[in-house]
């Protein structure tokens, strides 16, 4: 794998959710002989399937996936950890000879390992105690407008209703005098050596978004309503999530609904309304925190097979 010592092309298919970044991937595996090594945040819980549209075990079976279920959803594993851990995946492979491609749109995970990540300050128990009660008093929203007035790029890259990123940005500020945005510009350490190939799927909003739509009711025909009703009585019933990697889109909308707080329909609504707003942060992030190249999403299957033929003879270079 290693040739006249350059480094191996290692592509990063990306792009909003929906987009068809998994499809791509799969065949441009099967196509050169690779393993996949998913960028996505959800995906490598197990059980959390149908909800994070994990590929199929078809697709499974036809190729190497790592970092598909390969935590319990109570396991705590962040960015860096998972920088940290592809990397020394997607270098073990080439070691065996197996080409990477890396496939998934979590904005910090891609992120992580193209760029790696600026030295943060540590956390602080007092300021993260102030700013929770201040989050139970007032509200997300509040904490919200003001991570706006000060970090409005980071603001635009976070769901509100996320609450744990929203205060570790605010925290970051107070510790630092910094915004995440500025330390992030100052200097990220380079979690890898590879020849990275960033690329990103795009698509008129209007099709992504009807995309999206219609994916929402395939998820709920295959079981969804089933499968966030196992995952709530496991981690959920007693009050709150216990678990971070539950407050997802396609679950915290159920669990409302199981809690007797929405009823079914206006759950599935929320559903698709709360994914297009993630395709939206998606594509803002990563149009200004990466240097990703856009390709334009294949709309049959004879631009599909051309697009896969490009990118394999790219990425077969020495």
């Amino acid at each position: 794998m290693k040739t006249s010592g350059k480094k191996t092309v290692v592509p990063v298919i990306t792009g909003p959710t929906a987009s068809g970044k998994t499809a791509l991937a799969h065949a441009l595996a099967k196509k050169n002989g690779a393993a996949i090594v998913s960028a996505d945040s959800r995906q490598i819980y197990r059980g959390m399937d149908i909800g994070t549209a994990k590929p199929s075990s078809r697709l499974l079976g036809e190729v190497s996936y790592h970092f598909i279920g390969e935590k319990e959803p109570e396991e705590e594993y962040s960015a860096g950890d998972y920088a940290r851990d592809a990397v020394e995946r997607i270098r073990s492979l080439h070691e065996r000879g197996t080409r990477v491609v890396v496939a998934g749109g979590s904005t910090l995970y891609v992120q992580g390992l193209l760029h790696g990540f600026a030295e943060l300050p540590p956390k602080s128990p007092e300021i993260r105690r102030r700013l929770a009660e201040e989050l139970r008093k007032s509200g997300a929203d509040s904490l919200y407008e003001r991570l706006k007035a000060l970090d409005p790029e980071q603001a635009r890259t976070l769901d509100p209703t996320k609450t744990q990123r929203l205060v570790r940005s605010l925290e970051i500020i107070a510790v630092s005098g910094k915004t995440v945005t500025e330390l992030q510009a100052s200097g990220s350490k380079r979690p890898g050596t590879f020849d990275w190939l960033p690329l990103g799927l795009r698509m008129p909003r209007e099709e992504l978004y009807r995309r999206i739509d219609r994916r929402t009711d395939e998820m709920m025909a295959e079981g969804l309503l089933e499968e966030a009703r196992t995952l709530f009585d496991r981690y959920a019933r007693e009050g709150g999530n216990r678990t971070n990697a539950l407050e997802t889109v396609g679950y915290k909308e159920l669990f409302s609904h199981f809690r007797g707080e929405i009823d079914l329909d206006t759950a599935v609504e929320l559903i698709a309304r709360h994914t297009r707003n993630y395709a939206k942060r998606q594509l803002t992030f990563f149009r200004n925190r990466l240097d990703i190249e856009w390709v334009d999403a294949p709309p049959d299957e004879e631009a599909f097979r051309q697009l896969v033929e490009a990118l394999a003879n790219r990425c077969m270079k020495p």
